[in-house]
């Protein structure tokens, strides 16, 4: 079975308003096109305290059950950047230099260096201080970046883990993208899950729920959803009523469920398969 996985998003700028948030649909989209799906997120500012909180949340879920988080934003080395700090006081570890990340922050340094035709100084205060852009709680590894090569880390617990990354999408992206199609490149395919629903005008939630819960009784591992509106532009007040789940078993249960319904004689719409 493929590992559940879930999404963590930082920064008081997301909650503000002031940036709008990118990461939820990009990592459903990108786990979705893999056959994988993601089962929570969460958002957070930058609170330590609060940060600190959720990421023993998510050591746990990770050593427990193999669960996988990607988190991110605040991996930066500015005040309001808490998270590799609040990784390490979650695991209850010390604060290092990464090796690996020092020699891909100073062969940055270098690169941009070269782009504006002077010689990099390592020995710069500036440039001392972005070494801290690799200081990662023990024990971590890097996370490869391809847009300018200073890496994320993951910090493993258990069979589980956490992925941390930083909070611009044109980085974040990529470096995710990275870890599934090489780290979970075995689980693509088996966390897909086949939606198969009909449009019930008219219909009362409450009048349907016995039928719902009939279907998921008789047919374990599949889900039945509903979703009510109340002024589609075309169907008026109605219920997109379904089953999702694997495909073998909602093909089974999707018949059941449109039989189910022909006693309560409803007008039924167009029928949906996602």
């Amino acid at each position: 079975m493929p590992p559940t996985f879930s999404l963590l998003i930082l920064g008081d700028e997301i909650l503000s308003g002031k940036r709008a948030d990118k990461h939820l649909a990009k990592t459903i989209e990108l786990l979705s096109a893999r056959g994988l799906m993601l089962s929570q997120a969460h958002y957070a500012g930058d609170d330590p305290e609060r940060i600190t909180a959720l990421l023993r949340q998510a050591f746990a879920a990770a050593r427990e059950r193999g669960e996988v988080m990607f988190s991110c934003g605040g991996i930066g080395a500015t005040p309001d950047d808490h998270t590799r700090q609040c990784a390490a006081r979650a695991l209850g570890v010390d604060l290092v230099l990464h090796p690996q990340a020092k020699a891909l922050i100073i062969e940055r340094m270098h690169d941009v260096a070269r782009e504006q035709g002077i010689e990099a100084d390592v020995n710069r205060p500036e440039n001392q201080h972005r070494l801290n852009m690799g200081v990662f709680p023990a024990g971590a590894s890097i996370i490869p970046n391809p847009y300018n090569k200073i890496p994320g880390f993951t910090c493993e617990a258990g069979t589980g883990a956490v992925h941390f990354l930083p909070g611009f999408p044109v980085m974040a992206w990529p470096m995710m993208e990275g870890l599934l199609d090489t780290r979970y490149k075995p689980y693509h395919g088996q966390g897909a899950v086949l939606e198969k629903s009909v449009i019930v005008i008219g219909g009362m939630e409450a009048t349907l729920t016995p039928l719902m819960q009939a279907i998921e009784a008789a047919h374990p591992g599949v889900k039945v959803f509903s979703l009510p509106s109340v002024d589609h532009a075309e169907y008026g007040r109605h219920i997109e009523l379904g089953v999702k789940g694997a495909q073998a078993a909602v093909d089974c249960a999707y018949p059941e469920l449109l039989a189910g319904l022909l006693p309560f004689g409803l007008q039924l719409g167009p029928e949906l398969v996602r």
